[in-house]
């Protein structure tokens, strides 16, 4: 029989592997999430770049040249931003599997949190798992190694 302690080992490792495939999971999809960044930005551009018409083939009033760049900026930072969390999402199931900086891990799960309602769970399942305390010697035995 296993003891007590090698039971929670087993149970902490397979909570570290599910977590890491939430987050791997969850950056696929903050990946996929800023290409619609890109495609705001593309209606700015496309407002710059197509004259207005009234309907009647005949031009009319082009909208103002600061709502297209209004359109592209957003869409620039939205796409900055969703990937630069993807890419945290990425290294975060990295660093879990590694038993690596809980405080990034943990960082990275506060700003899962806004992701209602999976980045929740995952952000809340997370900060659960890091707060035991055989978790916490995994990750200090990997950072002393």
């Amino acid at each position: 029989m296993a003891s007590a302690v090698e039971r929670q080992a087993i149970i902490d490792d397979e909570h570290l592997k599910l977590l890491s495939l939430g987050y791997v999971i969850s950056g696929v999809m903050s990946g996929f999430m800023s290409l619609f960044g890109l495609l705001y930005a593309g209606v700015g551009a496309m407002f710059l770049a197509i004259p207005a018409s009234d309907g009647a083939g005949q031009a009319g009033e082009a909208p103002p040249e600061a709502i297209s760049w209004i359109f592209g900026l957003i869409g620039i930072g939205m796409f900055v931003l969703l990937l630069g969390l993807a890419i945290a999402k990425f290294r975060t199931a990295s660093l879990l599997k590694q038993r690596r900086s809980k405080t990034f891990c943990m960082v990275v799960a506060a700003l899962t949190c806004f992701g209602i309602p999976w980045g929740t769970a995952i952000g809340a399942l997370t900060f659960m798992v890091l707060g035991r305390d055989s978790v916490s010697r995994q990750f200090d035995v990997a950072t002393a190694a």
